[in-house]
């Protein structure tokens, strides 16, 4: 029961992503090909279209910026990571989850993490040749092994119909939207075009003081008040 989870036992975990080449135009023949294939019989959109959206896929995206943040004596550290060379960033952020699981009761957390973060991560590892960080290594555990909560899937409560966004969540909280500057769809552009790293730890640094709100919220705590919050972008 999350209720059981002492709150300074959770990393609170957002990713934000890039197609690895910009353009549909840019991409190798060969991965051309297999982006095509994937897509052939979508009559909604053509591949090419559809490539708006590749940030979303492993295959074919990257890591580009990985902001965390846990709670300790009452304050919210936030910690953000971006960079263009992703096995870096893979490799920092994967030391600071191995630091975090030191124990049994730690336990990670995004929002839609089940289906998205904690699945990209594992992949994005897998083809940089890392190990996977212990927290997400979760072949043949059994459920009440796995430390991975979901925001999304606690909101839902059994309900599987639709998909509720951390943006939407913060309004019906009535707390402030993570969403400022940017959002989801501007990441690729400030990525390969903007080349704002910066811009992009700012924007998840967000995600995640909202995901860790929203989780307080849901579990009967307070939201976290701006004089918690302690950053330590890196």
């Amino acid at each position: 029961m999350q209720d059981e989870i002492k709150l300074e036992r959770i990393l609170f975990l957002d990713i934000e992503t890039a197609p690895i080449t910009y353009r549909y135009k840019d991409l190798s023949k060969e991965t051309k090909a297999l982006w095509d294939k994937k897509w052939m019989y979508n009559e909604s959109e053509s591949p090419e279209e559809r490539y708006k959206k590749a940030g979303i896929y492993a295959e074919f995206a990257k890591v580009v910026c990985i902001s965390m943040g846990n709670f300790h004596n009452g304050k919210f550290y936030v910690k953000s990571f971006a960079s263009d060379d992703e096995k870096h960033l893979l490799e920092l952020v994967s030391e600071h989850l191995n630091k975090f699981y030191s124990s049994e009761d730690s336990n990670l957390c995004a929002h839609n993490g089940k289906e998205f973060d904690f699945p990209f991560l594992c992949r994005r590892m897998l083809i940089n040749k890392m190990k996977l960080s212990k927290i997400l290594n979760i072949s043949g555990k059994k459920p009440w092994e796995v430390k991975l909560l979901d925001t999304m899937e606690m909101w839902k409560f059994g309900d599987y119909k639709s998909y509720t966004s951390l943006d939407l969540l913060a309004h019906v909280f009535n707390i402030p939207s993570p969403k400022g500057e940017i959002d989801g769809s501007d990441v690729a552009r400030v990525f390969w075009e903007d080349k704002d790293l910066e811009l992009l730890k700012t924007y998840c640094g967000k995600d995640v003081i909202t995901l860790a709100s929203i989780y307080c919220l849901i579990t009967g705590k307070e939201a976290i008040l701006d004089e918690q919050l302690i950053f330590a972008t890196l």
